[in-house]
């Protein structure tokens, strides 16, 4: 996986800040990729909450980790109760790197 152990901190701080520690995010696509190059960095994130507005959420979360990961570019999906399952979600949740 190509993300240094301080980037994954601050995903995990990210993410627990704003949906709780019980909330589980996962990388997925090419940062899974050791041999890969570049690219930006997905990640889904499994609320255990329900959310008010999933997609402001998602860009919320989305934009502090672009500042704090000094401008990478982050796309996020969140999957939280009451949000419809889509076929993303199954490939993130197979295929993703737990963080």
């Amino acid at each position: 996986m190509r993300l240094t152990p301080q980037a994954i901190e601050i995903i995990r701080q990210t993410v627990r800040a704003e949906l709780g520690d019980g909330a589980q995010v996962r990388v997925f696509g090419s940062r899974t990729d050791d041999t890969a190059r570049g690219g930006d960095v997905d990640l889904h994130v499994l609320a255990d909450v329900a959310v008010d507005n999933p997609v402001w959420t998602a860009a919320l979360l989305s934009a502090r980790l672009q500042r704090r990961l000094d401008g990478r570019a982050v796309d996020v999906r969140l999957l939280a109760p009451g949000v419809q399952r889509q076929p993303i979600d199954d490939v993130a949740l197979n295929q993703g790197v737990l963080l």
